[in-house]
């Protein structure tokens, strides 16, 4: 069912930035973490922190926009949010130590997370039904364009201007955001109408919910496996595989694709089978991509233009299944809280974004400098949530 959504809701191109947009700061600088980890003389592991420390401070900011867009409206808080967002941007291209670039990405990140949290919100609260599975997978197909544009002008910035560059990069990109949100985003949310809240009785509520819970962890997994593969990648690729910035960035355009396929595959198998169906395909998809992995990344006997291709194709295999799986996730977390969707809303992306949080952080702990790190600790990520989604997503239907 449609609600008034012609004069409600902004553009679709808007809603895409909007959502988009952290995606991208988040990936942009990648290429650049060999160059940042010698430029301020710390180690990989150190300099991986500035990817889980992104996700914690965005978990609290998509917490705290989601719930102050309950009381001053969604355009303020996306408004306010963008501002602090450009205050970190320029904190990261000031940095002059890894210590100070992390405390720029934690204001960075929390600024940022209001384009995550409001955008769901406007979408969940305007669309529901079968047309919200298949806006969430259309601009799901549409965002698999923006971890690979990151790479893209990370990588060709920092090749040919350095990793600061990439910094500025970010800044620039604040501003032309909150300009467009400025001049676009329309208020959506009739806050003399709202009822207030008490959160307390919707964490238990939340809590009580095993479905709740199974996709916020499933949320959480498969975004902390597809950061953690930002994380680790440029290593492999840079270091192992002795690609240069630029071309490390190109590979975003492969990831991309993958996320688009397992995209489009969900729209298309909606019309079949049951959204929670297409969880599980997508969850088994991602397995036979990391064991695919493994089993390349221990053929140690493989010429290295072979083992690099063989790399590539298990990683588009994982990710076309991360695709199929975090659509659908994502549209079907909170049906049972539209009464209270701005809260709860922000109440469980704070908690899917700290899982994110603690699965990159386990990735930069795990880095050791190997190719097998990754798929191991992928593969242990995803039987848990193949073990999850049988339980409590398959067996209840």
């Amino acid at each position: 069912m449609k609600k008034s959504i012609e004069t409600r809701v902004p553009s679709l191109l808007l809603l895409i930035v909007l959502v988009g947009f952290p995606q991208i700061s988040e990936t942009i600088f990648t290429p650049s973490l060999p160059d940042i980890a010698h430029d301020f003389q710390a180690s990989m592991a150190t300099v991986q922190l500035t990817l889980s420390i992104y996700f914690l401070a965005f978990a609290l900011g998509v917490f705290f926009w989601g719930w102050l867009s309950d009381f001053i409206g969604r355009r303020k808080a996306m408004l306010y949010g963008l501002v602090f967002y450009g205050v970190g941007s320029f904190l990261c291209f000031r940095s002059g130590s890894v210590e100070v670039l992390l405390f720029a990405r934690f204001i960075q990140a929390f600024g940022a997370s209001t384009g995550s949290v409001v955008t769901q919100t406007i979408l969940r609260e305007s669309y529901s039904g079968n047309q919200r599975h298949t806006l969430f997978a259309q601009i799901s197909a549409a965002l698999a364009f923006t971890p690979a544009i990151g790479p893209l002008i990370g990588g060709l910035v920092d090749q040919y201007l350095g990793f600061r560059a990439v910094f500025f990069v970010l800044v620039l990109m604040s501003v032309l955001v909150f300009c467009y949100a400025f001049l676009r985003l329309p208020e959506t949310f009739e806050v003399s109408k709202q009822v207030p809240v008490k959160l307390v009785p919707i964490i238990r509520r939340l809590l009580r919910s095993p479905k709740v819970l199974t996709y916020g962890f499933l949320i959480g997994a498969i975004n902390g496996v597809l950061f953690s593969y930002y994380a680790e990648a440029p290593f492999i690729f840079i270091e192992q595989f002795h690609l240069s910035t630029a071309m490390y960035g190109f590979l975003g355009i492969g990831v991309a694709g993958a996320s688009i396929l397992g995209s489009l595959l969900s729209k298309r198998l909606l019309s079949i089978y049951q959204p929670e169906k297409i969880i599980l395909l997508g969850i088994k998809t991602m397995m036979f991509g990391t064991l695919f992995l493994l089993i390349t990344s221990m053929a140690n006997n493989l010429p290295e233009s072979v083992q690099f291709w063989l790399m590539l194709i298990g990683i588009f295999i994982l990710l076309t299944g991360t695709g199929m799986a975090l659509p659908n996730c994502l549209s079907l977390a909170l049906v049972d809280f539209q009464d209270v969707i701005g809260s709860a809303g922000a109440i469980f992306s704070l908690g899917y974004y700290l899982l994110v949080s603690l699965f990159t952080f386990g990735m930069s702990k795990l880095h050791n400098g190997t190719l097998l790190a990754m798929p191991l600790y992928f593969l242990i990520i995803g039987v848990l949530m193949f073990l999850l989604a049988r339980k409590f997503l398959i067996s209840t239907k």
